[in-house]
């Protein structure tokens, strides 16, 4: 039986995971910095790798100890190498680099992304290749076709700012805590999605890439207005960020090929009114859909450590123990830049 060791630190939650080749997770473990950040609306990159440090090899030594293993009983150690605060990526990789070395164990160093890519594959035994896949979080939005472990076609990409950015910009302006995600939704029950005219950024263009910089904008423009309520803004943001998806996803699914599901990932997939949009459009499309459970949709280690598992399934040889730590790392390198996109495509 496959035993993985994941290890994730790519941004602002530590964590270490024991998953095995059944897709049972054996222990997790995440230690959260929201009360650190929070004081400053958002993460603080020093912070977040000095926490990481000191949390990090208690967490994995809990793991261990809860699932009744020793690193001895793992097939390979898993750590986070990117995309990602580079501090942080530093941190869970140069651990992972330690461990493997130490206990003469395989390291695979694993794209952050490609964790969220295959997280759903781990909670859905049913999920098969290739499929459509929405990858939205805090520093993502892209639409890709999934055709198997480490092989990936990007169809779209933010021009500017991805999805859970502007989620989380949205609740700085309305004066909401951190992590804003939760708290846009919470306070969008409250309101009218229609009360406010905030635009849909190249919603009706020919190309299926996102572009969320307008409306961050708009939203501050609103605000600053007094002219509408924070609920209203917050349903009307809410709404216009699932107009966006749903325009771009039809396009780019028009022109992918044939798939097997449409799958969301990624920290803004926990929301309950954009998956509940996706589920609608999978099902007029006669496709499967699926989105992982929430706690696979935030940054966790189980997803670090599956990926692993999938990568030894495939026979996808480990990594060299001097793999460097990456701030940046496309899932599709060979995709083309998008028109007008900057470093953050």
């Amino acid at each position: 039986m496959t035993l993985v060791l994941g290890i994730e630190s790519s941004c602002d939650e530590t964590a270490a995971a024991l998953v095995d080749g059944e897709r049972r997770i054996l222990a997790q473990a995440i230690a959260s910095q929201e009360a650190e950040h929070a004081p400053y609306g958002g993460v603080v990159p020093e912070i977040a790798a000095r926490a990481h440090a000191e949390r990090l090899v208690p967490l994995i030594e809990t793991v261990l100890a809860e699932a009744g293993k020793s690193l001895a009983d793992c097939d390979a150690i898993a750590a986070t190498a990117g995309p990602g605060l580079i501090g942080g990526v530093m941190v869970g990789l140069v651990t992972g680099k330690a461990l493997a070395m130490a206990e003469d164990k395989p390291l695979l160093a694993i794209n952050h992304l490609e964790g969220h890519a295959l997280s759903p594959r781990l909670a859905d035994a049913s999920l098969e290749f290739p499929y459509a896949l929405l990858l939205v979080s805090g520093g993502h939005c892209q639409i890709l076709r999934v055709d198997g472990v480490g092989r990936f076609r990007r169809l779209a990409t933010t021009i500017d700012d991805a999805l859970g950015e502007a989620f989380d910009k949205t609740a700085k302006i309305l004066g909401l805590g951190y992590p804003g995600g939760p708290q846009v939704e919470k306070l969008a029950l409250e309101g009218d999605p229609k009360a406010v005219p905030l635009p849909r950024p190249l919603v009706g263009s020919g190309e299926p890439h996102f572009s969320f910089a307008g409306l961050k904008s708009a939203v501050l423009r609103a605000h600053e207005s007094g002219e509408h309520s924070d609920a209203d803004i917050a349903a009307s943001f809410q709404q216009a960020a699932v107009d966006c998806l749903i325009d771009r996803l039809k396009i780019a699914l028009d022109t992918m090929g044939d798939v097997n599901a449409l799958v969301v990932a990624g920290g803004v997939a926990a929301n309950s009114v954009i998956r509940a949009a996706l589920e609608q459009l999978a099902a007029g499309r006669q496709l499967a859909f699926t989105a992982p459970p929430q706690k696979l949709c935030t940054d966790n280690a189980a997803m670090i450590a599956w990926a692993g598992v999938e990568r030894l399934a495939v026979g996808i040889p480990p990594d060299p123990l001097d793999f460097s730590a990456r701030p940046r790392w496309p899932l599709d390198p060979e995709a083309e830049p998008a028109r007008g996109a900057g470093v953050k495509a």
